[in-house]
């Protein structure tokens, strides 16, 4: 079955709003795929706001929400050197990806997030780009993309890929030609700068701007004597987005992919793309967290107009911003949708719980009701008109159930279903990562050989070998925090190399752990996380309260139980989670009792219109009220 939404803009003459809702139920009583459900609903909630806007009532809203499909998908982040590898060299390809998407179309997805596919010396892994219109060889071909996302499309899910324009790779044809001569037609696509001379004729950069991964945010290039800015590595020169030919350029490569047919885009870091005005020293306040300098500068509400201005509002698509350096206070400055910037951003605050965002981070100690507290302050923040993201994993990130839950092979399949229960219940659009449905644990790294890293390796110079930190402290201290751990191979069976790979080198160490964590051996266990989290993404996908219902914390200060509701009109949910490794006898507050168990992460639990819940370690339970 093949159905197009029609756009929003379009006049249905005619068309009987009981008519569209008459095959709408029709459609669901002969079909149970939730996916179908799921796209039948959109189509009708699009037909419905086209009438509303053809009879001047403006749109149709559910709770106060303007209905979007990107806010009733969820979103599977495939980390494509690491998915899976279709011709034996030990990288993943986009002809891996296509191999697997009857798996993550069980899995119940609507749409695919493609970490960088793009032409890439891969020094940052895929996030410095060569080339914008080419695909990288170790991926495969341009013709291989296209398979990719007509697979997508025939599977009725979408494809939204990497926007990496804060920075280049200084092998893109741009810098190429920028750092040539102080007068190529390019220089200015690029921030370059003269820097300082001292009297003895020592040179020192332009301002004391720190590296993300170390060191020195310039560089002197000694082609033309000047220093170039670079946030991230020295081969990630930032570009010049006050040069409109810069803006243009940009608009012409996100016309050239979606023109392609992907759905949106990720934005990579891009409220950096505004540099402060003057660029002047940091101070030592602004030394502690840099990115909150060098994010949100004067002129990114302009930007951000003109890519939706010039690409975005010419196509149904979502953008998610990664918004580095941006406070809850903030968000609504990007997401609004009055606005006409983003649909929605990554706010990092519980992501980054208990650990730094810039320097030596480190494995902090937080608590639930910290935890709690980001999420209750979303909800009262953010107003019918900003629209929220729910994650606690990506590329950047170790696992989660290493990161926030308890990994023992006692505890980690309760408790990496607790965290997929919480991810896809709460208010906002659900990211997860490859592996997050297998519960996947971070990898047992032990030498700075381990890793593929370069924000490691710069690290290891630049703490280590200057004597500021031991060795022993500085590697304890990656192995809980490093990208790697999530960078690592997925494990699909319990072949060798994971079934990652037919040969027997992939380019980062499988896990040993996988022949007791793959998706062969979950996919024939029923009680195993994988199948737990395709009953959660069902449910969900049929349940719009967890899409458009209000939030309410229901004990706020409790230090293992998170209870929430989340209510709809005449609906409620009842959502109990257990954040111990101990069971719990947790009576509900204000005399509620828990009516009719919808789900639990934990086979045989049938508690039900009870009002004290007694539950084992890292438990959750879905009720309906």
């Amino acid at each position: 079955m093949n159905i197009s939404a029609p756009p929003i803009h379009t006049r249905h003459r005619g068309f009987d709003r009981f008519r569209v809702i008459a095959i709408y139920m029709v459609m669901q009583i002969h079909t149970g795929e939730f996916f179908v459900r799921t796209l039948l609903r959109t189509a009708v909630v699009t037909a419905l706001l086209s009438l509303a806007a053809a009879s001047g009532q403006g749109p149709k809203l559910i709770n106060g929400y303007e209905p979007k499909w990107w806010k009733e998908a969820v979103v599977y982040q495939i980390y494509p050197r690491s998915f899976k590898d279709s011709n034996g060299d030990g990288i993943g390809d986009l002809p891996g990806i296509t191999s697997k998407l009857d798996y993550l179309q069980k899995l119940g997805v609507n749409v695919i997030w493609l970490s960088p596919h793009f032409d890439s010396p891969n020094i940052d892994g895929g996030y410095d780009i060569r080339d914008y219109r080419k695909v990288m060889i170790e991926f495969g071909t341009m013709s291989d993309f296209d398979q990719l996302l007509a697979g997508i499309k025939q599977r009725h899910m979408r494809l939204i890929i990497d926007l990496v324009v804060n920075h280049t790779s200084d092998e893109n044809k741009w810098f190429v030609e920028s750092r040539s001569s102080k007068t190529n037609p390019y220089r200015d696509f690029y921030i370059w700068r003269p820097g300082h001379t001292a009297a003895d004729g020592t040179r020192t950069p332009p301002n004391n701007y720190p590296s993300y991964f170390s060191g020195s945010a310039w560089t002197l290039d000694p082609e033309t004597n000047e220093y170039y800015l670079h946030y991230f590595t020295a081969k990630q020169p930032d570009l010049n987005w006050a040069n409109p030919k810069v803006r243009e350029e940009v608009f012409s490569l996100m016309r050239f992919w979606l023109d392609k047919g992907v759905s949106g885009f990720r934005m990579d870091v891009i409220p950096l793309i505004s540099k402060p005005t003057g660029m002047p020293d940091l101070t030592p306040d602004q030394l502690k967290a840099p990115p909150n300098a060098y994010a949100n500068g004067p002129h990114l509400a302009e930007y951000l107009h003109e890519i939706n201005r010039e690409v975005l509002s010419k196509y149904d698509v979502m953008s998610v911003g990664e918004a580095t350096g941006t406070t809850l206070a903030q968000t609504n400055n990007l997401v609004d949708d009055r606005g006409h910037e983003l649909n929605m951003i990554f706010n990092f605050d519980a992501i980054k719980l208990g650990r730094s965002d810039f320097g030596l981070s480190q494995l902090g100690v937080w608590s639930l009701p910290e935890l709690k507290a980001i999420y209750d302050a979303h909800a009262t923040v953010l107003t019918k008109h900003d629209w929220d993201t729910v994650f606690l994993s990506n590329h950047d990130n170790p696992r989660i159930v290493s990161t926030f839950g308890d990994d023992s092979p006692a505890m980690r399949v309760p408790s990496a279903k607790l965290f997929e229960t919480m991810i896809l219940t709460l208010r906002g659009t659900p990211f997860l990562f490859e592996g997050d449905e297998l519960g996947m644990t971070d990898y047992p790294f032990k030498t700075l050989a381990d890793y593929n890293d370069i924000a490691v390796k710069n690290a290891y110079i630049a703490l280590v070998e200057t004597g500021k930190i031991s060795a022993e402290a500085f590697l304890t201290a990656q192995a809980k925090v490093s990208r790697d751990n999530a960078r690592t191979p997925m494990q699909w069976d319990s072949s060798p190399e994971a079934g990652f790979t037919t040969g027997s080198h992939p380019w980062l160490a499988v896990n040993p752990n996988y022949k007791e964590i793959n998706a062969a051996r979950e996919e024939s266990d029923p009680t195993s996380v994988l199948n737990y989290v395709r009953a959660l993404i069902g449910l969900r996908a049929h349940t719009l309260a967890f899409v458009y219902g209000d939030f309410e914390d229901l004990d706020p200060q409790d230090s293992h139980i998170f209870a929430y509701t989340r209510t709809l009109g005449s609906e409620k949910y009842l959502i109990v989670e257990n954040f111990s490794s101990s069971p719990v006898a947790y009576t509900l507050p204000n005399g509620l009792k828990a009516a009719n168990l919808l789900l639990s992460d934990i086979p045989g639990s049938h508690e039900a219109n009870v009002s004290t819940l007694d539950l084992v370690p890292w438990e959750s339970r879905i009720y309906k009220q």
